[in-house]
């Protein structure tokens, strides 16, 4: 275990008021991670990816699974403004009450009906498959979403990166949301030219970029020139530990595990069918003659085979 000696980013926050809620702790942890001790990154990245242990767990068995002292996750709570650890923990008690929709019964049936065979990295693959997209339905995704859907709506252009693993869901989110939004452009960066592609983009426009560990050095610098340019980023992403996260305008986290040896991308595809669907149901009517003229085009094309 690391030593617990204070050191000059660990002190409290003085008179600012603490978040109240989770979103706004996970916000603020995220922002301050790239700065803290250590001993404070060991305990910030506990509390960031274990939100449920936190809320039920004592004080002591939480400092044990983290590698730190109990004293530091205190230190962590006082950095953020609250009074005590007990202040801090009944954030994550209400937010884990309210809970992500629990799709663990669907699993268990999978899991049932399945039970007549051996094939366990099969049901594995299920379970693993309906806790991440459970994960992705909670209240706080809920008003992300809504929030997100309103900036791409205002946004003059938008931009979508997504580099080697990610880049089917660059490209799934460029493809689906051109239909209704021509002004979605898919940035390739291929041949060095990252740069050219984003050099129309500025003030008042949208990139959405994603990333999972291991996270792409092109993706970084996409969200690099972004932010040099004033361009709003919105990242999706698999923890808010996670380099693309610090100056996001939005930030999803979407649980990406899985028995499979490439992390699971289902939950970052569901995302952008949310994401998608939202701006279509809020946008102007504009977006749904889009969809319609583009469906017209394509089977004046002879894109599609007719099932006679």
């Amino acid at each position: 275990m690391l030593d617990d000696q204070p050191r000059s980013d660990d002190t409290p926050s003085g008179e600012t008021p603490p978040p109240t809620g989770l979103d706004a702790v996970n916000q603020q942890l995220a922002e301050a991670y790239p700065e803290l001790s250590p001993q404070l990154k060991l305990a910030a990245g506990y509390v960031l990816e274990h939100p449920v242990e936190i809320a039920f767990q004592s004080i002591r068995k939480s400092a044990a699974a983290a590698q730190v002292t109990a004293s530091t996750l205190v230190r962590l709570a006082k950095r953020l403004g609250f009074e005590s650890f007990d202040q801090f923990r009944e954030v994550f008690q209400s937010a884990v009450q309210a809970g992500p929709v629990e799709l663990s019964g669907r699993a268990n049936q999978l899991r049932s009906l399945a039970s007549q065979t051996d094939d366990q990295v099969f049901l594995d693959v299920g379970d693993a498959a309906f806790d991440n997209i459970g994960r992705l339905f909670t209240a706080d995704n809920q008003t992300r979403v809504r929030d997100a859907a309103k900036l791409l709506l205002g946004a003059d252009k938008i931009a979508v990166v997504g580099f080697r693993d990610t880049f089917a869901c660059a490209y799934h989110f460029a493809y689906v949301g051109r239909i209704a939004m021509p002004n979605i452009q898919l940035i390739r960066g291929q041949e060095g030219g990252l740069l050219t592609e984003l050099s129309t983009f500025g003030e008042g426009d949208v990139v959405v970029a994603f990333g999972f560990e291991p996270y792409c050095a092109e993706t970084m610098r996409a969200l690099e020139i972004a932010r040099a340019s004033g361009i709003s980023p919105i990242v999706v992403t698999d923890t808010l530990r996670s380099p693309l996260v610090p100056g996001s305008t939005i930030t999803f986290t979407v649980a990406n595990a899985t028995p499979h040896f490439f992390p699971s991308i289902l939950s970052a595809i569901t995302l952008i069918e949310v994401l998608l669907a939202e701006c279509v149901a809020f946008g102007p009517d504009a977006l749904v003659d889009n969809v319609a003229s583009f469906e017209s085009r394509m089977r004046q094309m002879g894109a599609y085979v007719e099932n006679s």
